[in-house]
């Protein structure tokens, strides 16, 4: 076995050991870098040339010493360059060795680093958005006590509780049903088949563009908007109710929060903005409904007619009652300014509803169901005077067109079927894209348009009030699936909602 020197790799001529590394090396070699560095090339540790153990090995013969001119002296000469290259290349070993490890732990504190500054930027953001939510409001304090509240609100706390018992309908509220019924029979009479000079075309509709997107509007925690509405006598005002179990108002114009209303246990799918007062509804599968007055952000009736989630709500043109559904399998009619019940009537067929829309002349109203069916029902007599099935899978969505002739139906199963109210059959299926959910269904006021909101955010038109010709406008700007759209007054604007926690607004610039 031959030793082998540990600087120079090569058999050494006077091999010794070093007590503090145990390894061998060229005595010529190691004193040269004792002498240089004072400790032991391998560990670094303090060593003397005095201390090295030589190890005796069997004599190479080696020439005579040569002068200066001859060969061996040229070759003794390259051997003093060899020892100095080695002592240098293993000089540059451990100094790579030592930069191996510093860049190893420069990497580790950048990549914690990274992880902190994510984590900060996480919470300012989520600080962003509480501080959104918490901008004061000039005057709030002022209106709450100019303000009088309604009579309902009298009680303990500010908030009435609906009775459970069904005061039933009466003669007044049947009279003053069919009083409005025949004011809004005798207006669309009047207006015919034309529509508002003031209506967006169809061609502006298909240069629509995203304005806006609101991400702030609820908590990033719980994320998802779950139900959207517009203030009709103030196209400014949106509400939007979210995961967050909150509901909010904003103002689309001065983007800023109007009022963030607190109350639900649970999350809020359905939002109703009251078109004369300054009022919204909310419900939620905490099987509420709630009254809201808006500049005060407070609770100021509080309806229990359900005992399971409430699944549909629709306020009747008279802005005065209210219908409510729910997975009960009941469905509720309810005065919203004494803060009765008036009837509660249970399905038929003992089937879960999912949805409940008012027809515009408030007479009639369709819901939709667990088990694929869309009823509608005489109020009046409270009996279901007609059923249209055809879809799979529960009811997702209903829209009554604004002539009261047509309505638009999604459920689980990526189509829209359009029903003939008058011949009581469907006379036209908008087949989507396999997979395709829909969330929402909207009519423009004019029942000019139709939007779909799901999987993206669509609008059709509608020639002479008969079938849809076919898409307007696609809108893919949502990065979830989207679950409320509506359109402005004379479709001067769409805005939209969506589970990525955003509304966005879309129209001309």
């Amino acid at each position: 076995m031959s030793l082998v020197c540990s600087i120079s790799n090569e058999v050494p001529e006077h091999p010794v050991v070093s007590p503090r590394s145990g390894a061998i090396f060229e005595k010529r070699l190691l004193e040269k870098y004792i002498v240089e560095n004072e400790c032991d090339p391998i560990n670094g540790e303090p060593l003397k040339a005095e201390e090295l153990i030589e190890i005796k090995t069997p004599p190479i013969v080696r020439p005579k010493p040569p002068s200066a001119t001859s060969i061996p002296a040229t070759l003794k000469m390259m051997q003093d360059e060899w020892d100095a290259l080695m002592l240098h290349a293993f000089t540059q070993r451990q100094q790579l060795q030592t930069a191996r490890q510093e860049l190893s732990h420069a990497l580790y504190q950048h990549d914690a680093a990274c992880r902190v500054i994510a984590r900060l930027n996480k919470d300012v953001a989520a600080a962003r958005e509480v501080l959104a939510t918490l901008k004061p409001q000039t005057g709030v304090a002022s209106i709450q006590s100019s303000i009088p509240q309604p009579s309902i609100a009298a009680e303990a706390g500010g908030m009435a509780t609906q009775p459970i018992e069904q005061a039933g309908m009466s003669a007044e509220v049947i009279q003053k049903l069919q009083d409005k019924a025949t004011v809004l029979i005798q207006e669309r009479k009047k207006k015919g088949r034309t529509v508002p000079e003031e209506l967006v075309s169809a061609e502006k509709i298909r240069g629509f563009l995203t304005l806006a997107s609101h991400p702030g509007l609820h908590s990033a925690s719980v994320p998802g908007i779950l139900a959207l509405d517009i203030n009709h006598s103030d196209q400014s005002k949106i509400l939007t109710g979210g995961n967050d179990k909150n509901a909010t108002v904003f103002n689309k114009d001065t983007e800023q929060i109007v009022a963030i209303l607190k109350g639900h246990t649970k999350k809020v799918t359905k939002v109703i903005f009251h078109p004369e007062d300054d009022t919204v509804i909310t419900a939620s599968p905490d099987a509420c409904i709630r009254i809201w007055n808006v500049p005060t952000s407070q609770t100021q009736l509080l309806l229990r007619c359900h005992d399971g989630p409430v699944t549909g709500l629709s306020l009747h043109p008279t802005g005065d009652y209210l219908l409510s559904t729910s997975s009960d399998k009941h469905w509720a009619f309810s005065d919203i300014r004494t803060g009765r019940l008036l009837t509660k009537v249970p399905d038929p067929t003992d089937i879960g509803l999912t949805m409940a829309q008012f027809h515009p002349d408030g007479l009639i109203f369709g819901t939709g169901t667990e088990d694929s069916q869309v009823k509608i029902w005489d109020l009046k007599e409270q009996s279901n005077v007609a059923n249209f099935p055809g879809h799979t899978g529960p009811i997702t969505a209903i829209s009554f067109s604004e002539n009261g002739y047509y309505l638009a139906t999604a459920a689980d199963d990526a189509c829209i079927k359009l029903l003939d109210l008058r011949k009581l059959k469907n006379f036209k299926t908008i087949t989507l894209d396999e997979g395709y959910e829909v969330k929402d269904l909207c009519f423009d006021q004019s029942g000019t348009y139709l939007a779909i909101a799901g999987t993206d955010i669509r609008v059709y038109l509608c020639k002479q009030w008969q079938e849809l010709k076919g898409e307007l406008k696609v809108f893919n700007d949502h990065t979830a699936l989207a679950t409320g759209v509506r359109f402005g007054k004379h479709a001067q604007y769409v805005a939209s909602t969506s589970m990525d926690r955003t509304l966005k607004l879309y129209g001309i610039e």
